[in-house]
Parts: structure tokens; C-alpha cells; sequence
């Protein structure tokens, strides 16, 4: 299938550039889906994904639940955006806001299950959903969230690659969730090497064109 270019454009042409409707409807079916992924993932006890690593170990010494971490987390990344320069959509303030509370309604009716192959099914199907979810919200053209705006502003405002820029940040934060008791193992290891593939691979399908004069990145 023929990529549909993801468009460089500001959060005003965001929001005028065509098929909103579609667009913000996809952005929250994403965003809710990636909720649900992740609460997958922490009850399957087998791994968190890298960012949840640090949100699970701040929840362990916060009085908030994870997805109140999660948003908490989301409106601190965005303050780490003002030096980068990066301008923030709709897409990334529901992001900031919508996933957590997402994450916490579906813990809320989820528990972990008993047998090892249930909770490795868990896992599987959190790392898959995620993928698909990640590809939904960036398809529809409104804004990155918060973390991924901070790994573009410092590839744009560094020169880096962005596999070492995601590394980096996804080590640091592995890293200080660790330390803070978040679990780190399979999940977390199939997560860092399956998601980007399948985002990408799923890319093409979930975008939505926008009008023309949207300038196609590079």
C-alpha cells in the first residue's frame, strides 16, 4: 500500500486542514485503544512498556493511581517542550489527558490473570493493540503526544537520529523507573523491539490525507 505523507503542519493548520471529523475520531479510538494497551501490559506482570516502567515506580510512591501518573507525567514532558521550541495540538493535550484516565477505567475491570500463558497472551496482545493504537493517533494528523513531541523537538533542535534520541530518553527512563520499583522484563524488551515495525508497517493504512497545501515531511 502507498503511504499517505504525514503533513508538517502547525496546530491551527491541524485543525483546517481537512476531514476533522474522521480525524478526531480516529485520535480518540487511538488514544482510548492505548490506554487499554497499556493496562494490558501491567497486568500481565511480564514487563512494562519503558515509559510505563517510570510511571508504575512514581505510582508506587505517589498517593495517584497510574493513570493519574500518566497524566501528571504528560503535562511535566510538556514543559520540557518550551525550550525545543515545540507547539503543542488538540492531539497532544487529549493525549496528555485521555490515555491515563483510559488506562485507569481499564484496570479498574481487569485483573491479572492466574496462568503464565494468559498472561503472556496479555502481553502479546498489549504490544500489538499498542501498535495499532500509536498508529491511529499519529494518522490522524493532530498533534504528537507529549513524549513522542519531546523525542522530535530534540532530534529537530540536536541533529540526532531519532533511534539514538528515543534510545537515549527510553534508557533514562527505564532506568529511573526501575530504580523506583516499575517492572522491567520480556514485555518491556518485545515492546522496544516489535513497536516500531509495527507502527510503521500499520502506518500507511490508519492516515488521513489532508489538503495539499499541508507540506509533506521530508
Amino acid at each position: 500500500m502507498t503511504a499517505t505523507p504525514l503533513a508538517a503542519i502547525g496546530p491551527v493548520a491541524q485543525l483546517t486542514a481537512g476531514r476533522l471529523g474522521r480525524r478526531l475520531g480516529q485520535l480518540l479510538v487511538g488514544l482510548t485503544v492505548y490506554g487499554v494497551s497499556m493496562a494490558l501490559m501491567i497486568r500481565s506482570g511480564l514487563g512494562q512498556m519503558p515509559w510505563d516502567v517510570l510511571h508504575f515506580g512514581l505510582a508506587l510512591h505517589l498517593p495517584l493511581t497510574i493513570g493519574q501518573v500518566v497524566i501528571a507525567t504528560s503535562f511535566v514532558v510538556l514543559l520540557l517542550w518550551i525550550p525545543l521550541r515545540q507547539a503543542p495540538g488538540v492531539g497532544t493535550v487529549l493525549n496528555a489527558v485521555l490515555i491515563g484516565v483510559a488506562t485507569d477505567a481499564t484496570l479498574a475491570v481487569l485483573d491479572q490473570p492466574d496462568s503464565m500463558a494468559a498472561r503472556g497472551a496479555f502481553m502479546v496482545a498489549g504490544v500489538l493493540l499498542n501498535a495499532v493504537a500509536t498508529a491511529a493517533y499519529i494518522g490522524a494528523q493532530l498533534g504528537p503526544g507529549p513524549r513522542d513531541g519531546l523525542m522530535t523537538g530534540w532530534v529537530r533542535r540536536t541533529g540526532l537520529s531519532v533511534r539514538l534520541v528515543r534510545t537515549t530518553l527510553e534508557v533514562i527512563v527505564v532506568a529511573l523507573g526501575w530504580t523506583l520499583g516499575g517492572v522491567v522484563g520480556l514485555g518491556t524488551v518485545l515492546y522496544a523491539v516489535a513497536i516500531g515495525p509495527l507502527t510503521q508497517r500499520l502506518l500507511p493504512w490508519v492516515t488521513v490525507p489532508v489538503r495539499e497545501q499541508a507540506t509533506p515531511e521530508a
